[in-house]
């Protein structure tokens, strides 16, 4: 079956937190949630080493949006289910429909960062993938030296299968890393 035509919901709620596609005009609240967390993301994440401006993070959204509709990429954010207010992205990408097998990526505002809230919306997404897409296999990739990073798969119960060494580079470029590769399977 074409991925185009995998029905499934847009949106799901974890105990706090309200999970949904990127939706058109979502842009502020994610563009004021970069700027705040410039700081912790410039070590692990590329994009936030780019000067970006909130159209640009609209403009982003909005293709994330299309890309989401045809099965490509499942980006999803991540709301307060009782303030409405943007704590974090996440999503299921790399996706191999033919397993199916995806990889969750995340990163959170920094004034969210303490609470579990991540570890919560990965589960979430975790849960969503197996039930809902019927995923055979979710894995989390992180830098070994990202530690809240890798705590969450670790506090969820992921196996580490092995980490690529000179995987990458960091996401300035400027030296060569290595990446942890944690899954689940079913």
């Amino acid at each position: 079956m074409k991925p185009i035509l995998n029905d499934f919901p847009e949106e799901f709620y974890t105990e706090r937190l309200f999970i949904q596609k990127p939706m058109p005009g979502d842009g502020k609240a994610v563009y004021k949630a970069i700027q705040a967390s410039l700081n912790e993301l410039k070590p692990w994440l590329p994009f936030a080493h780019k000067e970006q401006i909130q159209q640009d993070v609209e403009a982003n959204i909005r293709d994330a949006h299309a890309k989401f509709l045809i099965r490509e990429d499942l980006r999803l954010h991540i709301f307060n289910r009782e303030t409405g207010e943007f704590i974090g992205s996440s999503g299921l990408h790399r996706i191999n429909w033919d397993v199916p097998k995806f990889e969750i990526g995340y990163w959170i505002d920094t004034r969210y960062t303490g609470k579990g809230y991540m570890t919560e919306a990965v589960e979430g997404i975790m849960n969503f993938a197996f039930s809902e897409l019927k995923a055979r296999r979710v894995e989390i990739r992180c830098d070994p030296r990202n530690i809240r990073s890798k705590a969450i798969p670790e506090r969820l119960g992921f196996v580490l299968e092995g980490i690529l060494k000179n995987d990458g580079t960091s996401a300035d470029g400027k030296e060569i890393r290595d990446t942890c590769i944690y899954a689940k399977i079913k």
